[in-house]
């Protein structure tokens, strides 16, 4: 018999401990364990990198990809540091200016917090 509470998203049974939070395995949900962070988690989005890592505006990250510049021949290399970065809502959510190209948008999912 577990005593952990189901998931708040899709009521499964089988929520399991990683820390200080509650995992769902069926629907991949987090909370936390006491609540008091699941009313605040839900409203603010928390934007993670390549390797799991929360980012932050004023983050510096690293390109961990080539990443060819849409509309030009311009590539941005891997290990490119991105200094001061903005995050932003959509499918791009890094807003940032790189060094050479100028102002653009990158998708977390290609960068590493440095």
């Amino acid at each position: 018999m577990s005593t952990l509470p189901p998931c708040p998203q899709c009521n499964s049974e089988f929520t399991y401990e990683d820390g200080a939070q509650l995992v769902c395995p069926e629907c991949a949900h987090e909370w936390s364990a006491d609540g008091t962070a699941e009313a605040s988690a839900e409203g603010d989005k928390v934007i993670r990198d390549a390797v799991g890592n929360v980012l932050q505006d004023g983050d510096t990250v690293s390109v961990i990809k080539d990443l060819k510049v849409k509309g030009s021949s311009l590539v941005v290399k891997v290990g490119t540091k991105v200094k001061g970065i903005r995050l932003c809502d959509g499918d791009h959510d890094i807003d940032c200016k790189i060094d050479g190209i100028g102002a653009m948008k990158l998708k977390s999912e290609f960068v590493k917090k440095v």
